[in-house]
């Protein structure tokens, strides 16, 4: 199944009570870049090896997130759903279950990305974004990073953050250095 792609309200609610799928242009307007790979079949390593080496990535770890196996689970899940950014990009490969990343549109809507089993989406540096769960109450993560892991998150409004203000002038000179990757 491809991934789905929605415009959601600022409480995560569905707007029109019937999820109107959106292009995966959408995700490429904004610079988000997604693959699908299934994590049961051997060759999906090797794929995500050749991801892992064009992208720079070279630590990774995994977390699973449900209830009973994450700490403090009900305060974690709040502090996803909060609307931040980071100053590296944030990976994320769903091994097992799913959930949902907002990010806002060019025209600051939110965007709900339904994540599933197999798929695998950057988020660009600087981009505002939130998580949380889907109904099955369970997400196993990889999560890979470009170096050594920095896992700061920076709340918004950052108007005046320096990555802010780069990922949105990137936004504005006609999508230079974003695309979407996706098989």
């Amino acid at each position: 199944m491809a991934l789905q792609v929605w415009t959601v309200g600022e409480d995560g609610e569905d707007l029109k009570n019937h999820r109107e799928l959106l292009p995966l242009s959408k995700l490429q307007e904004i610079g988000v870049l997604y693959w699908h790979l299934d994590p049961k079949r051997p060759e999906s390593e090797e794929e995500l090896a050749k991801i892992r080496k064009d992208r720079g990535y070279n630590y990774m770890d995994n977390l699973d997130i449900c209830p009973g196996k994450l700490a403090n689970f009900e305060e974690k899940l709040k502090n996803f759903f909060t609307e931040h950014m980071h100053a590296d990009e944030e990976i994320r490969y769903s091994l097992e279950g799913g959930g949902y990343f907002d990010v806002h549109d060019k025209d600051d809507n939110w965007v709900q990305i339904w994540i599933k089993e197999g798929d695998i989406i950057v988020l660009p540096v600087g981009i505002s974004h939130r998580f949380t769960l889907d109904a099955a109450n369970h997400v196993k993560l990889m999560k890979l990073f470009l170096g050594e892991p920095v896992w700061i998150a920076h709340n918004r409004p950052q108007e005046d953050h320096p990555v802010w203000q780069e990922y949105v002038k990137r936004l504005t000179d006609d999508n230079a250095g974003l695309a979407l990757a996706a098989h």
